[in-house]
């Protein structure tokens, strides 16, 4: 496959319409038609629904596209961290990362880094340990912020001075909201929203112990503040971490901690052996020297 004729499918995946496709890419219909038809031959699999009018994905299609554009990405991002000059240091920094306030000291050694260097830029994508570290794993992103598991046959690690509280978000009226904490058997007959990532790690079914069978959990959440929309719509209460949603003020809702208290330490991550773009690497070496 060429990285051309991947641009020229994705272009037709997102115009609909071969023929507005080629006019956006200013090559003949019968020559971006014919590129296509090639492309389906050597993967041996139809790409495209062809009606009158307009074009459809395949199920194979689909898959192609999340592919080619995680492919394409990559690509560019090699590019333009290859085109850096040795002058002066310019470039981007990928970092994926959980909600927590611990990024502060990600974005803190980023805010330093872009006063001496003001052509790094810094991308965060938010998302919960599944994403961050399946974006680590496709080279998407230079760096990840995960909470405690972490894999380190896998990737370098530093603990991050930070650590995060567990406890339940829920509305003021809510029947727990005059309590100080929150223990296991307060909430055995609460509707409960629980994080993808504390499902599968199992650190919320060592909190609970044998209560965790009975548990009456009423749906899932993977960033928090989506989680805070359930809470606010009478849905249940949310476990998760303090200091995410703002509760202060006017806020309808409040947070309480867990008891006994229950804490997630961090870490920053990166892939073993890999090869930092210049922006990266000098990240790094700042984010070493402020964690030390």
């Amino acid at each position: 496959m060429e990285l051309r004729v991947l641009r020229y499918f994705l272009t037709i995946a997102r115009e609909g319409n071969i023929t507005g496709a080629a006019n956006v890419l200013h090559i003949t219909q019968p020559t971006l038609s014919r590129q296509i038809r090639d492309l389906e031959e050597e993967l041996g699999q139809q790409l495209f629904v062809r009606n009158s009018h307009s074009v459809s994905l395949t199920e194979e299609g689909m898959l192609l596209r999340k592919r080619a554009e995680e492919i394409l990405e990559l690509v560019d991002k090699t590019q333009r961290e290859l085109s850096q000059g040795d002058e002066f240091l310019s470039g981007d920094v990928y970092i994926g990362a959980g909600e927590t306030v611990g990024v502060h000291f990600l974005t803190e050694a980023a805010c330093r880094l872009q006063q001496e260097y003001p052509d790094v830029h810094f991308h965060i994508s938010s998302g919960d340990g599944t994403d961050v570290c399946e974006q680590l794993d496709k080279g998407l992103i230079d760096f990840g912020l995960l909470f405690d598991h972490v894999d380190f046959s896998k990737y370098h690690a530093i603990p991050l001075p930070y650590r995060d509280v567990w406890g339940v978000l829920m509305r003021r009226d809510s029947p727990l909201a005059w309590k100080e904490s929150i223990r296991p058997e307060d909430l055995l007959d609460q509707p409960l929203i629980i994080s993808r990532q504390a499902l599968q790690n199992g650190l919320l079914a060592e909190w609970f112990g044998q209560n965790i069978s009975r548990l009456r959990i009423v749906g899932t959440y993977n960033l928090v503040f989506n989680g805070s929309l359930m809470v606010e719509d009478g849905m249940g209460c949310v476990l998760c971490l303090d200091r995410i949603i703002n509760v202060s003020g006017d806020s309808g809702l409040c947070f309480r901690p867990l008891e006994p208290r229950l804490e997630a330490g961090m870490h920053l991550v990166w892939k073993k052996y890999q090869i930092f773009s210049k922006a990266a690497e000098k990240y790094l070496e700042l984010l070493l020297e402020l964690g030390k």
